[in-house]
């Protein structure tokens, strides 16, 4: 009888949920890493993900939920900051402040200070996680209004802008597009 069992997609180790699948990746918690499990994902022909905290989420059944065989997975995390050298009236202002002021957050003002995984797709405890406890590879400062929280995946990214309360959803892909459909000969 094996340990480890594979169950609408959710893999349990010693009854214990350590992580899922998904098309051809196993996202399993870095607790359950050792040869057994990279043996079992190896012998499936699957990409390990080594992740922080699935095992945490799979057993609170907050954010990867097994309904109907249907996962929602989680998105990776960037954090873009506002560049040291951008103008100082653009820094720490609401969203409308901004728009009014300045016009939409611009992508070229910023500048990635974290890209990874952070275990949740909810924007509060990501605001939570880079107050207090701020993961590692993380290199700016804690976050705060007019900061850009971008969740993606292979197939897709949110943009959300840290309003003065909570985040406003913005487009900021929009500007690059722009200036790519105004190019003359």
């Amino acid at each position: 009888m094996s340990s480890i069992k594979l169950k609408n997609d959710c893999i349990f180790y010693y009854g214990n949920p350590a992580g899922y699948v998904e098309k051809d990746i196993a996202t399993v918690d870095c607790i359950f890493q050792n040869e057994e499990f990279k043996n079992w994902i190896y012998q499936r022909k699957l990409i390990p993900k080594w992740t922080q905290g699935v095992f945490e989420r799979l057993s609170k059944g907050d954010t990867v939920h097994f309904n109907n065989e249907v996962l929602i997975s989680l998105k990776s995390c960037r954090i873009w900051q506002l560049r040291t050298d951008v103008s100082p009236g653009c820094k720490f202002i609401g969203y409308e402040e901004l728009k009014e002021a300045f016009g939409e957050p611009d992508k070229d003002n910023y500048r990635i200070v974290y890209d990874g995984e952070i275990g949740t797709n909810d924007l509060e405890e990501i605001y939570t996680k880079f107050n207090l406890d701020h993961p590692n590879g993380f290199m700016g400062h804690s976050l705060s209004i007019s900061d850009v929280v971008e969740l993606y995946d292979s197939t897709s990214h949110e943009f959300y802008y840290v309003d003065r309360f909570g985040f406003k959803e913005i487009d900021f892909e929009q500007k690059e597009q722009n200036q790519g459909m105004n190019m003359s000969i």
